[in-house]
């Protein structure tokens, strides 16, 4: 089983105002399909404090080989985390 970790689109907080959960999501599943685990969330309407990953069970899945994709390394550069 193949783990990526990427964005899924959740509700809407209003007319086009959608935010994003960081989750770890087998491959093998759609963008919005079953989850294994909720890692963070991503509030793209908020303009400060709009990004929020759990540290560890971020390192935890990236150690088992889970693939981070682009856009959750560009949101971790820009907080100012490392991503190892």
């Amino acid at each position: 089983m193949a783990v990526g970790i990427r964005m899924r689109k959740v509700g809407k907080g209003g007319k086009k105002r959608f935010y994003f959960r960081i989750a770890a999501i087998d491959d093998s599943k759609s963008r919005d399909g079953a989850i294994i685990e909720e890692l963070g969330s991503y509030d793209p309407v908020k303009k400060e404090d709009n990004f929020k990953i759990k540290r560890e069970r971020f390192d935890y899945w990236k150690s088992k080989g889970a693939v981070v994709s682009q856009t959750i390394q560009s949101l971790i550069k820009k907080a100012g985390k490392t991503v190892s």
